[in-house]
């Protein structure tokens, strides 16, 4: 098996008989996110690609992380188990490349090396940690088939679990703005805890993260770009995906009803807004959030908040979609493959 760089390896130990046609190879890419650990397994398609499995587990990696500096034993036991499955359907589709990328968590824990080690050692897949601008770029990649092509500027944000990447650029050939804010659900629970929440702490977590967005409105100057109608946005996170499973009233989530949704500001703010002010009872309750999310939702709305305050476009686009899709593209673009939008490398 190959690889874009000689650390995006896994071993090809259990290897079963390939069943897919030499045409079609398939590609994989792992997102080691914060709280999550997500993987994709597809083929290149006239569309860009086909999505042959995917997997996905809430493996709370970053857990503690904010105020031990460290991963700890628990966490990275849960999240080996995960890589374990990721690995598996890997040998399963006889993927020819992979890239396996872990963000914020291992970014700032201190022993993140021997973590790294660790998976390599149990799993056979190998990881890099990427920078921020590395984490915004591919998202940008990611949600370019979103874009209206009549609309020059785009915004795009993630928010993650340990942090939240923006990117923008004034047009398709402008040079790309990247900010890395240090907060995320995860972080955010953790210090403000995952019930009910005051409102003075709400408001605290909204002019915390608007504090730091102020720095990069006045560098980029994006007010107005959005006074002139030339700047439109995406939302790429489980926040957003969220919000927009509340306001369309989904019993279970369905992807092809979220992925290129819109959503304007202010059903945003209000459906943010009525979870906020709930137990983490109540938002549990709520088919598309459930137990696992309850807690991290209402950091999400206050990040979310800060940002459609800063940058008032009106709507934005929902992005069921973030750094796997961006690997993916970029590996089927670096071995010739038409993948429908141009990549950014």
């Amino acid at each position: 098996m190959t690889s874009p760089q000689a650390r995006h390896t896994y071993r090809k130990k259990d290897h079963t008989p390939r069943t897919r046609r030499a045409n079609r190879p398939a590609y994989a890419a792992v997102d080691l996110g914060t709280n999550n650990c997500r993987l994709l397994v597809a083929e290149p398609s006239a569309k860009g690609f086909r999505v042959i499995d995917s997997f996905s587990r809430i493996v709370q990696l970053g857990e503690g992380v904010a105020a031990t500096g460290r991963l700890s034993e628990r966490a990275i036991d849960r999240t080996i188990d995960a890589l374990r499955i990721c690995a598996a359907k890997m040998r399963r589709a006889d993927v020819i490349r992979v890239r396996n990328v872990a963000t914020a968590a291992c970014r700032e824990a201190e022993n993140c090396d021997l973590f790294v080690e660790r998976a390599l050692t149990e799993t056979g897949l190998d990881f890099e940690i990427i920078s921020a601008s590395e984490e915004a770029r591919l998202a940008l990649n990611s949600c370019m088939p979103l874009f209206d092509p009549d609309i020059p500027g785009a915004m795009v944000f993630d928010i993650g679990g340990g942090s939240t990447e923006i990117v923008c650029r004034a047009g398709q050939d402008a040079p790309i703005g990247i900010l890395s804010l240090p907060l995320g659900v995860v972080n955010l629970c953790e210090r403000y805890g995952g019930d009910r929440i005051a409102g003075d702490d709400f408001t605290r977590m909204v002019e915390e993260a608007t504090e730091l967005l102020a720095g990069f409105e006045k560098d980029q100057r994006i007010l107005p770009q959005i006074s002139a109608g030339q700047m439109q946005m995406v939302g790429s996170s489980g926040t957003v995906t969220t919000l927009a499973s509340v306001h369309l009233g989904l019993r279970k989530y369905v992807r092809s009803r979220i992925d290129g949704a819109t959503m304007r500001f202010d059903d945003l703010l209000r459906i943010g807004r009525m979870l906020a002010g709930m137990s983490r009872e109540e938002r549990a309750a709520i088919a598309c959030i459930g137990a696992e999310r309850a807690d991290l939702v209402v950091g999400g709305v206050a990040i979310l908040e800060a940002i459609i305050g800063m940058w008032p476009v009106g709507r934005m686009r929902i992005a069921d979609r973030g750094l796997r899709e961006g690997i993916l593209l970029g590996l089927m673009a670096q071995d010739g493959h038409r993948v429908g939008e141009r990549v950014i490398h």
